[in-house]
This record gives C-alpha cells, sequence and structure tokens, in this order.
C-alpha cells in the first residue's frame, strides 16, 4: 500500500475520533446544564391579575401658550409725559392710572369751551324770548311776516349754535380726561417705553406707544391637528360615539416642558372653519385657568384631548412588559408553576399601568416583578398581589 494512502487513512480515523469525543463532552455538559436547572430553586416572582377598568385614550399635541388679550398701550392726544404711575412688570386692574399727560393746556380749552357753551345758551333764551313776543305781536297784526320769520330762525340758529357749543366741550372734556392713561384690562404690565419730560403724539394708531399689557388668566393653548386626526374626530361624532367641538366643550390637559404628568385642566373652546392648505392642518383652541400665573404666554405646552369613546379595558403595570426585537412580551404564570411566553400589543399609556390592546385576556395571571429572571422553562414560586389604579402595585 502507498505510504500516502496509509496516511490519509489514519489522519481520517483521528479526526472522527477527536469528532466523538467532543460530542459525547458536549452531550455530557448539557446533561449537566440540565440536572443544574432541574435542582435550581424556583424563582420568586409577583404576578397579578390585569386591571380592569374604564379608559379613555388621549390624543396629544404640541402648541404654544397666548395671553387671551394682549393691548398696546398708546397716547391719545399730544403732549409732555408728566407722571409714570406704575412699576414695570406689576400687576395691573382695569381702570389704573399709568401715565398723566401735562393736563393743563386741556383744562383751560375744557373753560373756554364750557365759556362759549354758557354764551350760546344764552343767546338760545334771548332768541325764544324774541320769539315769544314776536308770537303776541303777530296775533295783533303789529309785526310783519318777515320780522316774524328772522326771530324764529333766529331761534334755531341759537339751538344750533348751543348743539355745537355742547360738542366742542365735550370733546374738550374727553381730551382732558384722556390726559390721564388707564389700563384698558387687567394684567401684567411691561415696562414704560417712554420716560417723563418726553413730548407723545396721540391720535389714531399713530399715536406714541406707551406701553403694553397682557392678560394672564385665564390663557390660550394653540395647536395644529393634522387631516387624519380631524377625520377621527368627526367620524367618531358622526356615529355617537363623541361630542363634537364645535357644539360643546371638549375637556383637556395641558403639561409644561418640566411636567411628565398633565396636571393643568381645560376645555377646548374654538375651531378653526377652515384647514390650512399649505401645513395640512386644522388650528384648535384651549383654555386654561392660571391663577399661580405658571402658564406663560410664549411657552410651548404639550395637550392632550380625548382620543376615543371610554372602553373597558385591560391594564398591567409597564414594568410587566418586555421588549424582544422590537416586539412586546409579557410572562404568564400557570398552575403548575411553570411560565408562557405571550406575545402582546400595548396601547395608550394610565399613569404607570399600560392598556393591552390585544393578546390577554381577563383572569390570566401576569408576572409583574422579577421578569429579569424568567427564561423559557423557568419554574416560579408566584406571590399573588392585587393592582391598584395609582401605582400598579
Amino acid at each position: 500500500m502507498p505510504p500516502d494512502t496509509t496516511f490519509r487513512r489514519i489522519a481520517l480515523w483521528l479526526l472522527l475520533c477527536v469528532a466523538l469525543i467532543v460530542q459525547l463532552f458536549g452531550c455530557s455538559k448539557r446533561s449537566e446544564n440540565q440536572a443544574a436547572e432541574s435542582q435550581m430553586p424556583p424563582v420568586k416572582v409577583k404576578i397579578a391579575q390585569p386591571l380592569q377598568k374604564e379608559v379613555l385614550e388621549w390624543d396629544e399635541y404640541t402648541g404654544r401658550i397666548e395671553a387671551m388679550e394682549t393691548v398696546e398701550v398708546r397716547a391719545r392726544v399730544d403732549g409732555y409725559l408728566d407722571k409714570v404711575n406704575f412699576k414695570a412688570g406689576d400687576k395691573v386692574k382695569k381702570g389704573d392710572l399709568l401715565f398723566v399727560i401735562d393736563p393743563r393746556p386741556y383744562r383751560a380749552e375744557l373753560n373756554r369751551t364750557e365759556g362759549e357753551l354758557e354764551r350760546a345758551k344764552a343767546r338760545l333764551e334771548l332768541a325764544k324770548n324774541d320769539l315769544q313776543r314776536a308770537e303776541h305781536l303777530r296775533r295783533a297784526k303789529a309785526i310783519s311776516e318777515e320780522e316774524y320769520d328772522a326771530r324764529s330762525k333766529g331761534q334755531r340758529e341759537a339751538i344750533a349754535a348751543v348743539r355745537a357749543a355742547e360738542a366742542a366741550a365735550q370733546t374738550a372734556r374727553l381730551n382732558l380726561e384722556f390726559t390721564e392713561v388707564r389700563a384698558p384690562i387687567s394684567g401684567r404690565i411691561a415696562r414704560e417705553l417712554v420716560t417723563p419730560g418726553n413730548l407723545v403724539s396721540g391720535g389714531g394708531g399713530g399715536g406714541t406707544l406707551l406701553t403694553i399689557i397682557v392678560s394672564i388668566d385665564p390663557v390660550y393653548v394653540y395647536v395644529d391637528a393634522d387631516e387624519r386626526a380631524v377625520l377621527k374626530y368627526r367620524r367618531l361624532a358622526e356615529a355617537g360615539k363623541r361630542t363634537s367641538a364645535r357644539e360643546t366643550r371638549i375637556p383637556a390637559k395641558l403639561a409644561l416642558l418640566d411636567e411628565s404628568e398633565f396636571p393643568h385642566q381645560g376645555y377646548i373652546d374654538y375651531i378653526e372653519p377652515r384647514m390650512d392648505p399649505s401645513t395640512g392642518t386644522l388650528r384648535a383652541r384651549g383654555v386654561f385657568s392660571n391663577p399661580n400665573e405658571l402658564l406663560s404666554p410664549g411657552f410651548f405646552a404639550r395637550l392632550r384631548v380625548p382620543g376615543s369613546p371610554p372602553y373597558q379595558g385591560l391594564l398591567v403595570p409597564d414594568r410587566a412588559i418586555g421588549t424582544d426585537q422590537g416586539q412586546k412580551f409579557v410572562w404568564i404564570a400557570k398552575d403548575d408553576g411553570s411560565t408562557e411566553y405571550r406575545r402582546i400589543v400595548p396601547g395608550t399609556a394610565a399613569g404607570q399601568m399600560r392598556v393591552i390592546s390585544e393578546g390577554l385576556q381577563p383572569g390570566e395571571w401576569v408576572i409583574i416583578e422579577g421578569i429579569q429572571k424568567i427564561r423559557p422553562g423557568t419554574k416560579i414560586e408566584a406571590e399573588r398581589v392585587t393592582l391598584s389604579e395609582t401605582d400598579g402595585t
């Protein structure tokens, strides 16, 4: 037999022997592991049945807080600014005195117009007396018709003069009143934009801007809902499962940037009648009380509104739900101490609890503590507990 053939046979036998030894060693190791697992004590866990309660799903949006009222305080008459009667950033009430414009020219003008009014009234009295005498003389045929007509028209002219003088006096009185600039709304005031001694201009929209006041309680929150969400709400309203925001107030909850819960309660009071074609969204407005001024205009906020009709749901704590390559699951405890791997479809959150939309039945026992120790085939020693609505324990 050639030496090369003998060498190949010896090498082949050696490889077969090595493979056999490795296989025998692996089987022995698995047997030892299985024996060790069978000798391990059961894993202690806590189990509970899903909490059954009425659930209302909430849809969440991001919006911005705005003041209900924002007023630019402008001068309504010309003059030199005399006084500033507030401190920048103060809370003011409607009617509070904010600025004083030098009133002396306007007081003098009021005195002049009131004098003109008194003169016009005196002329009217004289014209009335003249007309009365003319009526007596007319009956006695002692006055011509031309003279009577002149005195009659003189009275009418005097009446018109009194009305003009009254209007002038009223205008002067308003201008004097406008020298005291008062708060048109209640709220928080900005700094003064003009200091005393400066000349301010009155008039319409071109009047000198003196300061700004924004209301603080309540506040608005504006959010934008996409077309799909709007259609969902309208379908629910059409089916009678949800009231329309155009017909009644829809409850809403709000959370600020540093809040994980939604502690602020309010309602939706307005829906725009037309969707914005450039963004494909419809704007809604919420109203929230703000007694402690925590909700400041300009802040970002998260808003929740009901997204479904109320329904009976099954809830388990979030800590009882595991993740396996993106798939959510729970461990079900059996009566014989074994466990079952169960895939689920989680729904909306309710505090520290989670609604299970699919994969779980009422009355099943779910492992809520110790799921990190569970593997397929693991035996457990279960402690039964009752879930609460607050913290899931």
